[in-house]
């Protein structure tokens, strides 16, 4: 069995995808799917994404990654991405790629506590 590319890692009532390498399609696909058994598996109402290695988002990742938001929040979960290089952000902006409708932050701290602030839990923030 191959190591995984995002594990994904539980923080009370958070889990943390972790992305430690570029992924193709099928390796989208299949985060996309865990982080949804996990979050009804684990009750998760926080999710975050962190995608600072990467050095591309092509328009099916971006793609992937908005229906990954769009999943998690119907059954419950808020989503923040963090880590979108400034390079990253240039070429999704002029490839007219966005991610429309979902939470970003610069890095992880910011992404917790952005979940903090939007699930109302702003006194145990930081």
């Amino acid at each position: 069995m191959s190591r995984p590319r995002a594990p994904i890692l539980r923080l009370g009532d958070t889990l943390i995808a972790s992305v430690q390498e570029a992924l193709i399609d099928a390796d989208l696909l299949g985060l996309r799917d865990e982080l949804v058994v996990d979050v009804k598996r684990y009750r998760a109402t926080g999710v975050i994404i962190d995608v600072t290695v990467l050095d591309v988002l092509d328009s099916f990742a971006a793609r992937t990654l908005r229906n990954i938001v769009q999943m998690t929040q119907l059954i419950g979960a808020k989503t923040v991405i963090v880590g979108i290089q400034p390079d990253v952000a240039f070429a999704m902006v002029q490839l007219g790629l966005t991610l429309k409708g979902t939470d970003t932050a610069l890095d992880l701290e910011d992404g917790l506590a952005r979940l903090e602030v939007t699930l109302g839990r702003e006194g145990r923030a930081r």
